[in-house]
This record gives C-alpha cells, sequence and structure tokens, in this order.
C-alpha cells in the first residue's frame, strides 16, 4: 500500500481473462491496485482463495478487510456462482443480491450477473451489471449505454434499472475473420492498433451505417480490393474495423430505437472507445465517455456500501 489510510474494502473484477484489484478507503479512494491475467481461464480447481489472498498479501492488506467481486468469479464455472437477477431490475437490487463466500474466513461477496429472459432476444453478461451501477452512481438518470469488447454490450438504464439489453460478438467476429477466415490473406502483418482517423475506417463505417448494418457483400470486398488495387493490410484491417463497428452501431440503434440520435455514454478501453466514439459520432450521436475502471470501481464501492461492508455517510453523520 502506498497510502497510510487504512483501506476499508477490497473490490475485485474477476473477468474471463483478467483479474483486477482495488484498496478502497472508506470514501472509495484507491488506495492501492493489482492487475494480472489470471482471469477465470487460468484459475486451476480451487485456486480462487490463493489467487486472492497473494494479491491481497502483496498489497498488506489486513485478513479482516473485507471483499467484494464481480464478473466470471461468480459464473457457473466460478468460484461461487451467483444466480442472475433478471430484466428488467433495479442496479441496487442486483447489488444487493451478492453471494458469500462461506468458504472464507474473510468476508466476500461476489455480484450478480443479469439475464435477459425474453424467449426472443435472451442475452446475458456478468461485470458489466457492476459497471452500470457505478455509471448510475456517478451520474443520475435514464442512459443509453455502449460498452464495447469481445462481446460488447448495449444497455437501456432508467433510473437506476437495467430495462434491456443486446450483445454483439464484434470484437470475437473481427478476431476469428482476420485471423481464421479468407480475410486473415489480407490483414496479415496489419498493426493491432487502427486509428479512428483513417480514411477507410471512417469509410466502412459509413457503409455500414447507410445500408443498415447489411455488410455481407463488403467483407470478401477486402479481399477483392487487396488483390485488384493492391490495398494495404493495414488498410484492410481498419475496413473490417470499420463495418464491423457500424454494423453494430446501425443494429443498435434500430434495436434501442435511437434514431432520434439520443446521447450514448461510452465505456470503453483505451484501444476501443476512440474507434467507438468515431463511428457513434458518425452515426450523428453524442457521445458521453465513462472510464471503465472508474465506473467498475464505483459500482463495486456501492455494492460494499449496500451490504453493509463499508459504512454509509448518510449514516455515519446522523
Amino acid at each position: 500500500m502506498t497510502s497510510h489510510i487504512s483501506p476499508a474494502v477490497a473490490a475485485v473484477d474477476w473477468g474471463t481473462s483478467h483479474f483486477r484489484l482495488w484498496l478502497l478507503d472508506a470514501a472509495g479512494a484507491v488506495l492501492g491496485e493489482r492487475r494480472s491475467a489470471e482471469g477465470l481461464l487460468s484459475v486451476p480447481p480451487q485456486g480462487f482463495a490463493p489467487i486472492l489472498e497473494r494479491h491481497l498479501a502483496e498489497l498488506q492488506a489486513p485478513p479482516s478487510l473485507p471483499v467484494v467481486i464481480c464478473g466470471m468469479a461468480g459464473s457457473r464455472q466460478g468460484w461461487v456462482e451467483a444466480p442472475y437477477a433478471s430484466t428488467p431490475v433495479a442496479l441496487d437490487a442486483v447489488l444487493a443480491g451478492a453471494v458469500e463466500v462461506a468458504s472464507s474466513a474473510r468476508k466476500i461477496r461476489i455480484v450478480p450477473g443479469i439475464a435477459q429472459q425474453r424467449p426472443d432476444a435472451p442475452d446475458v453478461m456478468r461485470g458489466e451489471e457492476t459497471q452500470l451501477a457505478g455509471i448510475t452512481a456517478l451520474a443520475s438518470g435514464s442512459h443509453l449505454v455502449c460498452m464495447p469488447g469481445t462481446h460488447s454490450k448495449w444497455v437501456e438504464l432508467r433510473d437506476g434499472t437495467a430495462v434491456g439489453f443486446c450483445t454483439w460478438l464484434t470484437g470475437e467476429l473481427f478476431s476469428l475473420l482476420s485471423s481464421q477466415s479468407i480475410l486473415r490473406h489480407s490483414v496479415a502483418g496489419a498493426d493491432k492498433s487502427i486509428s479512428p482517423d483513417a480514411t477507410p475506417f471512417r469509410q466502412a463505417c459509413m457503409q455500414a451505417l447507410a445500408q443498415g448494418g447489411d455488410i455481407g457483400a463488403q467483407l470478401f470486398r477486402i479481399r477483392a480490393a487487396g488483390l485488384l488495387a493492391g490495398l494495404s493490410p493495414q488498410d484492410s484491417a481498419a475496413t473490417l474495423s470499420g463495418l464491423l463497428i457500424g454494423a453494430e452501431i446501425a443494429s443498435a440503434t434500430r434495436r434501442f430505437a435511437a434514431a432520434d440520435k439520443k446521447p450514448v455514454t461510452l465505456v470503453g478501453s483505451a484501444a476501443l472507445a476512440p474507434l467507438y466514439r468515431a463511428a457513434l459520432e458518425l452515426a450523428g450521436h453524442e457521445v458521453r465517455i465513462a472510464d471503465g475502471d472508474a465506473a467498475v470501481r464505483a459500482g463495486l464501492f456501492a455494492a460494499a456500501r449496500q451490504l453493509g461492508m463499508v459504512e454509509r455517510k448518510d449514516k455515519a453523520t446522523a
């Protein structure tokens, strides 16, 4: 720890491929941090507790410090399953439904995910619900939230309630198409970094938006343009990214009746947020940026207070 202030709670985002831990004080400020690639896929059987305790020890956290966790540690393959809450659901109720890790001497709670049980649109999320709670804690009101990633989530929030959501496999499709399809020959050697200002990216976004996300024919044209017009691997990668992101936005706009160009709260990584922002602005949306780490920390801290792990300020000053 780099501070002499005692931590009030440890907040953990335990994803499929990553582990992030923060020590937070009684006001939610960060006192210490640990990150690793020890996500769900790399955790051995009975390995959750040792990994958590090792990281807490590195930060000199006291043995009595409570821990609140979100993400895949609560999945069926995780540490302890935290059953999904069903939409529509108030995010406060999701946080309050965190399950206890009974096998631990330390007080540990895992936040459940959210499921959409509609027969025509089944969907699930784990981890993102805590970011949504953090967004609500940082800014009240209604939001259309875009959460880019391997599996991008779009969520409709109304005054702290998750009304509905939908997932697009945009990041996974980019990975599959660029590594296992015929397009792998077109993008071979391309830099992984794509500029949101690149002309091929922006042109491809506008094509996908203009055609309502119907990009089937455009995808093979990337290969043809490389053979016939010398389209470079970097421009091919930018075109592929633009088509996929533009198609996602066009589809989400229809799904959430966002043709009125309502503002979109964008929660993204440093790599993806600029691309999505550029594409959303091309589609005519006002974009509000929310830092992903700040949102998940705020959500986990809100959960800790909801669960009585951290004394609420209103009670402390009453």
